[in-house]
């Protein structure tokens, strides 16, 4: 057994039980999968992660969901730099991670940590009535052709046509599996739909989304930045957005509000990068007595 320090952030948010919270364990890079996953399952937090030293960035950041690994995760970046923001683990306002997705340069810009993801990566279309049909909404709720869109971690984003659709999804895991079929899953994977709406929950914002989750994850997550970055990306394609840079909420109606600023790297026919920006509020620290396996 061995003691890591870590930090429990709640990321995209500037007060406590605001945004998504993101447990950060300090060296934790070196443990197995098994592990990782089992401590995500035991803090019932929708994803983890775990630093260690890079040879290629400032930093090397691992981040897993309670089921798996994954190359990369919004929320959980930004909590990973408040974390050791606050413990001073770096100096000045630049910072390099290195994930599974690459390198992720980070700039702090006052109390917000800006996140520049890949250049968005387009890919299959999923069927209209198939996504639909995994949110328990009529076809015509989905205003623009639901696709695959990764600016490190790939989302079918979806457009619904107003806030009430957005809030009478639900996720029906049988027609979910046809759709991570569709888009080219396989086994765990379930390709869940990012739902956004053009309209803020606040006056502030300019879009206002949701995320659900299949099991084991909680069923909805708080504030998703991959899938901001992702989102962005899909509404600057195809002109749904006109601004070069927005205010994205999520999480509001779960009574965790969480708000993201997006700007566009590049214009909307090659862009190479897309910038999420947030704060974050560390919750609690402390130790955690983690194994070398379960």
């Amino acid at each position: 057994m061995s003691w890591f320090d870590f930090d429990w952030v709640d990321a995209f948010s500037d007060r406590a039980f605001g945004g998504n919270g993101c447990a950060v364990v300090h060296g934790g890079a070196i443990l197995p999968v098994d592990v990782c996953t089992a401590y995500v399952r035991e803090t019932s937090l929708v994803e983890c992660t775990f630093t260690g030293p890079s040879d290629v960035a400032d930093i090397r950041v691992r981040y897993f969901l309670a089921s798996r690994e994954i190359p990369f995760a919004g929320h959980p970046t930004i909590a990973t730099v408040a974390a050791m923001r606050s413990r001073g683990l770096f100096k000045g306002d630049e910072l390099t991670l290195e994930t599974g997705a690459g390198i992720v340069a980070i700039h702090l810009i006052g109390d917000e940590i800006e996140m520049t993801q890949v250049a968005p990566q387009f890919g299959v279309h999923v069927p209209i009535d198939l996504v639909a049909s995994a949110i328990s909404l009529p076809a015509d709720a989905i205003i623009s052709p639901p696709q695959l869109v990764s600016t490190g971690l790939p989302f079918c984003v979806t457009v619904l046509r107003d806030h009430q659709a957005l809030r009478a999804a639900h996720l029906v895991e049988g027609p979910l599996r046809k759709v991570a079929e569709a888009a080219g899953y396989s086994g765990s994977d379930m390709a869940e739909p990012f739902l956004v709406t053009l309209q803020g929950a606040t006056e502030a914002g300019d879009t206002f989304s949701r995320l659900l989750l299949a099991p084991p994850s909680p069923p909805e997550d708080p504030f998703t930045g991959s899938a901001t970055g992702a989102m962005a990306a899909y509404l600057w394609k195809y002109g749904l957005m006109q601004k070069d840079s927005f205010t994205a909420e999520q999480g509001h109606d779960m009574g965790r509000p969480g708000q993201a600023t997006v700007t566009r790297v590049g214009p909307t026919e090659a862009m190479t990068g897309i910038k999420v920006a947030g704060k974050g509020h560390v919750l609690m620290r402390g130790q955690v007595d983690l194994p070398q396996m379960v």
